[in-house]
């Protein structure tokens, strides 16, 4: 059987950066109370307050179920509120709470620390192909075949 060395494999580095630059926003934003796993509702809904739980699933990208327990802790943690939707009574909308924005600042600057950290020492050209190259393996994952 042919291995596959860690160091060559694309998943295990992308998810190895993941991980790092979680726990470096985790650390950031540790004063806020805010968990990673919510930071990324939370900027979706720092764009557009009163999404729908459906429009965050699209948004941020992780499927219903996460989404509603995620939604909960937020709930339970005073980020969000839960309300009916006027238009049509069996959706839900979700608006920041003060707390949620009082914090806005903060977690920016946090996120945007711990990216500085990771890219630090690499040149711009470089981390624009660099991103360029994400979006395109982005978008060939997310297509159908």
């Amino acid at each position: 059987m042919t291995s596959l060395p860690r160091r060559a494999s694309l998943g295990y580095q992308i998810n190895h950066l993941g991980r790092l630059l979680g726990n470096g926003l985790r650390v950031n934003i540790a004063d806020t109370g805010v968990t990673p796993g919510q930071f990324a509702q939370l900027l979706a809904l720092y764009e557009q307050d009163g999404l729908t739980q459906q429009e965050l699933c699209e948004r941020v990208r992780i499927d219903q179920s996460t989404m509603a327990h995620t939604l909960n802790r937020m709930q339970r943690d005073g980020l969000v509120v839960r309300s009916t939707d006027p238009d049509d009574r069996r959706r839900s909308r979700y608006t920041l709470t003060e707390r949620a924005r009082a914090v806005q600042d903060t977690l920016t600057a946090g996120a945007r620390a711990a990216n500085a950290r990771a890219v630090r020492g690499i040149p711009p050209e470089e981390m624009e192909a660099f991103m360029r190259t994400l979006q395109r393996m982005i978008a060939n994952l997310e297509s159908p075949g």
